[in-house]
C-alpha cells in the first residue's frame, strides 16, 4: 500500500514512520510530506533514506492513505484537498476532532463506527488516548458516571523544542528558544495549551469533550486539570471514576487484563507501577494503583501512563490505517509476482 506520511520531518512524524517499520505495515512505497523548507531533505524509512515531496507531488502521487501530523491550520488546509483526490487521512491534530461529520477513533474502543464514506479520520489527544482505553471496558459493564482526571504531562507533547529548553535548562543553559512560560527544569506547569474563558486550559476541555465523542456518551460528566512536567517518556493520570453500579477490585483488575492494549502493573508490595519511564518506547496503555475511593461509594481510583508519541499519537493513527486495511475499508494494491 502507498502511503504519505505529512509532517515526516517532526517528532510524531519520525515516530510515525518508526512504528510503521515496527509494526511492518505493508507500505509498497513511502511519501514523506512536509512545508516547502523541508522539501528535498530526506528521512529515514526501514534503513532506506526517502527524499521530502511537496504536497502537490504526494496528492499526485495517489496514496491510499495519508497520516498527518503537521498541526491544525495544515490539516485543515490540506486534508479535505488529499480527501477529494480519493486519499483517506488520519489526521493528528485538533483540526477535526470535534467535527460533528468526523469519527474521532480509537481502534481499541471506536473503530467499528469507520464506514468506507470516512475520508478524514480524527486521531484523538494523547491524554484522551491512553485514559478512554483503559475506561471503555469498565464503561461496559458499570456505567460511568463521572471521572476527574489530574494528568502529568511529557514534554514531547510540545514537541522537539519543548525537550531541547528542559534539557538546556537541565544543563544551566538560560539562552535557549523558550517554548513555555516558565522554567520547565525542577518545575510543573499546570497550563497545556490556551486558557479558555471557563478558566479551564483547551487541553482540558479537549479531554471532556473528546472522552463523551469517543465513548458515544454524553452523560459522562469529565473534568480535568492537565499539568506539564519535566518528563520525556510519556504521560501519567491520576484518575478517579464514579460508577451507576457497584463493583469488585479483583473483577475490575480481570476486566483490564483481558483488554487489548492494557497492561496491567498494580503490585504496590513490590513497588511494581506504571511509569513514563518503563512505559517509553511501548505501545500498550499502563494502569496500576487500582483501589477504592473511600471517601465515596461505587469509586475507583486508577493511574494510568502511556507513551504520548506512540499510543498517544503515531502507533494509534496506524493501528487506525491497520484497521482500514483489515476490514476492507481502503483498496490494497494488488501483490504483483
Amino acid at each position: 500500500m502507498k502511503i504519505a506520511v505529512v509532517g515526516a520531518t517532526g517528532l510524531v512524524g519520525g515516530e510515525i514512520l518508526k512504528v510503521l517499520a515496527e509494526r511492518n505495515f505493508p507500505v509498497s512505497e513511502l511519501i514523506p510530506v512536509a512545508s516547502e523548507r523541508s522539501v528535498g531533505k530526506q528521512v529515514e524509512f526501514k534503513g532506506k533514506p526517502y527524499t521530502v515531496v511537496s504536497f502537490e507531488d504526494a496528492i499526485a502521487a495517489k496514496p491510499a492513505i495519508a497520516i498527518f501530523s503537521a498541526g491544525g491550520s495544515t490539516s485543515l488546509a490540506l486534508a479535505p484537498k488529499f480527501a477529494e483526490a480519493g486519499i483517506i487521512v488520519v489526521d493528528n491534530s485538533s483540526a477535526w476532532r470535534m467535527d460533528p461529520t468526523k469519527k474521532l477513533v480509537v481502534p481499541e474502543v471506536n473503530a467499528d463506527t469507520l464506514t468506507p464514506e470516512d475520508k478524514i479520520i480524527a486521531n484523538p489527544n494523547c491524554s484522551t488516548i491512553q485514559m478512554v482505553v483503559a475506561l471503555k471496558p469498565l464503561h461496559d459493564r458499570y456505567k460511568i458516571k463521572r471521572v476527574v482526571v489530574s494528568t502529568y504531562q511529557s514534554v514531547t507533547g510540545t514537541g522537539k523544542a519543548a525537550v531541547d529548553q528542559l534539557f538546556a535548562e537541565r544543563a544551566g543553559n538560560t539562552d535557549v528558544a523558550k517554548v513555555y512560560p516558565h522554567p520547565i527544569d525542577l518545575n510543573v506547569l499546570p497550563h497545556i495549551d490556551v486558557f479558555l474563558d471557563n478558566g479551564y486550559t483547551k487541553e482540558e476541555m479537549k479531554m471532556v469533550n473528546e472522552t463523551k465523542k469517543i465513548m458515544g456518551d454524553d452523560s459522562i460528566q469529565v473534568t480535568a486539570t492537565t499539568v506539564r512536567i519535566p518528563t520525556i517518556g510519556g504521560h501519567s493520570e491520576a484518575v478517579n471514576v464514579e460508577f451507576e453500579n457497584e463493583f469488585e477490585l479483583s473483577e475490575i483488575v480481570a476486566i483490564l487484563s483481558n483488554t487489548e492494549g492494557v497492561i496491567v502493573q498494580d503490585d504496590p508490595a513490590n513497588k511494581i507501577y506504571p511509569m513514563p519511564l518503563t512505559a517509553h518506547g511501548k505501545d500498550e496503555v499502563f494502569v496500576g494503583r487500582l483501589r477504592r475511593d473511600e471517601s465515596q461509594p461505587k469509586t475507583l481510583n486508577m493511574w494510568i501512563v502511556a507513551d504520548n508519541l506512540r499510543k498517544g499519537a503515531a502507533t494509534n493513527a496506524v493501528q487506525i490505517a491497520e484497521y482500514l486495511l483489515k476490514h476492507n475499508l481502503v483498496e490494497a494494491e494488488p501483490v504483483t509476482a
